[in-house]
């Protein structure tokens, strides 16, 4: 996240320049900033403290881009609300498109097969004893709710992974998810 807020302050002035047009802002942030900031998300557990700071992150970015607005009937200026923001930015929001490719690496990890060592580290239980305390979320368990909330079973979703123009379906659909 670091890296990203740096990416973004070196682009600010860009972003808030009224030369540019709203589009190559946007085309500005999607190829500079978004992909810093995205950088290995496929292997991420998010918790959601850190997807809420992502979002806060991209309006922010947002805000900058899309500027506030005038009211008509005061004639004074405010700031672009969540959902504003979200019919003006038409693409799918940072958390959407994590969850899509964390989806889609998890398909490549589960067809590599048991031998792998990445498949292993990924999919299967940790061996060993952990502290007394609420345990961590794993990557598999945020791949285990994606596919609940699309109302997929979790136990067959390694088989359902060789079928990959049926995966593929699924990846997308993701990317629909409603964000909670």
């Amino acid at each position: 996240m670091r890296s990203g807020n740096a990416c973004y302050h070196s682009v600010q002035n860009l972003l808030s320049s009224k030369l540019l047009s709203k589009n190559l802002k946007i085309k500005i942030y999607r190829t500079i900033i978004l992909p810093v900031v995205l950088y290995g998300c496929e292997a991420w557990s998010l918790i959601l403290r850190e997807e809420r700071k992502l979002r806060v992150f991209e309006n922010m970015v947002l805000r900058r881009i899309f500027r506030p607005r005038r009211e008509e009937v005061t004639g004074e200026w405010r700031s672009l609300h969540n959902e504003e923001l979200n019919d003006l930015y038409s693409s799918p929001n940072i958390v959407r498109v994590i969850k899509s490719r964390r989806m889609r690496w998890a398909g490549h990890v589960a067809r590599t097969g048991e031998k792998r060592v990445v498949y292993r580290v990924l999919v299967r239980k940790p061996e060993g004893k952990r502290l007394l305390e609420r345990p961590r979320r794993r990557w598999v368990d945020n791949i285990r709710m994606d596919l609940q909330k699309l109302g997929c079973g979790y136990m067959d979703w390694i088989e359902r992974v060789q079928d990959r123009d049926r995966w593929r379906t699924l990846v997308s659909a993701v990317m629909n998810l409603g964000v909670s």
